[in-house]
């Protein structure tokens, strides 16, 4: 599987990093799948190989403007091109109102159809080509999701020890099982090649989350996961002086409970960590990240992660592709004019 980040900086962007957008797909397959659009992902389709005629569905995480922004635009644009094939977007509710209202009053119309699906309605994985998406709810200031890709179509093998105990010798038949037919004998037994093919090897999973300020949250979803995307907004120390400044402001208006937010790059290392995740890779990073006579440095991200997590860590820079290996292992592809930080 492969991932490719179309942009990495939280709430605005910078010089060097657009808002949230990601895509996911198969390595060596056209069709992809977008997680969030904001402003201007579509300048940053541009500068890959990604088309928007092969872009199987959009799945956004939430209604926040760094993470939606930009899909009215990259939907005008796909059907100027001369898409007509249907687009499914999976978000929130309120997402579809935005969209219909601005597409109406923006006198866009679109040449193909929208199937939207409202997430927070999902109870079973949702089936694309080559793989599935299933959805889970976040920690955060509107409601959020996190998705899960889990790659379809695996490679099979024949259960050849069962076939022997059932007395199915090899030769023709097996063969018309491992091609996925279904075989009647002549003793009218009926044989569901279903039954007698097994995996070889477990599927890959890729979670990518939302803006989240808890990922125990992810616990399940990562389970068996090889790969997480989250948000590692800021580090620590600043994550702290925000939340005591929401707290100020929260008794002043006589609030009683802390809005949620981001996480730090501790706190999601430190998740991480203690459910022996094999590879991260951080994203969404304050623009006071960005560096300059007066910036943080994006080191300071990495040097707190690497203190909690010993795993693969990589911190996304905007164009960074990515491949997670059918061995588990993530490594960063190499691209002319992108760098990525591998720490």
């Amino acid at each position: 599987m492969e991932l490719q980040f179309l942009g990495t900086s939280a709430g605005t962007p910078t010089k060097s990093r657009n808002v949230s957008g990601l895509a996911v797909k198969k390595a060596q397959s056209k069709l992809w799948v977008l997680v969030d659009c904001g402003e201007a992902t579509q300048h940053r389709v541009l500068h890959t190989a990604l088309s928007l005629h092969h872009l199987q569905a959009i799945c956004i995480t939430h209604v926040h403007g760094d993470h939606c922004y930009g899909l009215p635009g990259l939907l005008a644009s796909a059907s100027l091109q001369g898409r007509t094939a249907t687009l499914m977007i999976i978000g929130p509710r309120e997402l579809q109102e935005w969209l219909r209202l601005t597409l109406q009053l923006t006198q866009v119309s679109l040449s193909y159809a929208l199937d939207y699906i409202d997430v927070a309605t999902l109870t079973e994985p949702v089936p694309l080509q080559e793989m599935s998406v299933s959805a889970f709810p976040l920690s955060h200031r509107v409601p959020c999701f996190g998705y899960q890709f889990t790659e379809a179509e695996l490679p099979c093998r024949l259960n050849k020890e069962k076939l022997l105990a059932e007395g199915i010798p090899s030769g023709p038949i097996w063969g018309q099982l491992q091609r996925g037919e279904t075989v009647i004998l002549s003793d009218g037994r009926r044989l569901d090649s279903a039954q007698y093919l097994l995996a070889n090897r477990p599927a890959r999973k890729v979670v990518v989350a939302g803006d989240n300020d808890n990922p125990a949250l992810l616990h399940e979803a990562v389970r068996s996961a090889q790969v997480l995307v989250h948000e590692a907004t800021y580090t620590q120390d600043i994550a702290d002086k925000i939340g005591v400044a929401q707290e100020l402001a929260d008794s002043v208006s006589q609030q009683s409970k802390v809005d949620p937010q981001h996480s730090s790059a501790k706190l999601i290392a430190e998740f991480a960590h203690a459910v022996a995740l094999p590879n991260l890779i951080l994203t969404h990073f304050s623009p006071r990240y960005s560096g300059g006579a007066k910036g943080r440095s994006m080191n300071e991200l990495g040097q707190e992660a690497l203190s909690y997590y010993s795993g693969t860590l990589f911190l996304a820079r905007d164009l960074a592709r990515y491949y997670l290996d059918t061995a588990g292992v993530l490594r960063k592809i190499p691209m002319d004019n992108t760098k990525s930080y591998r720490l």
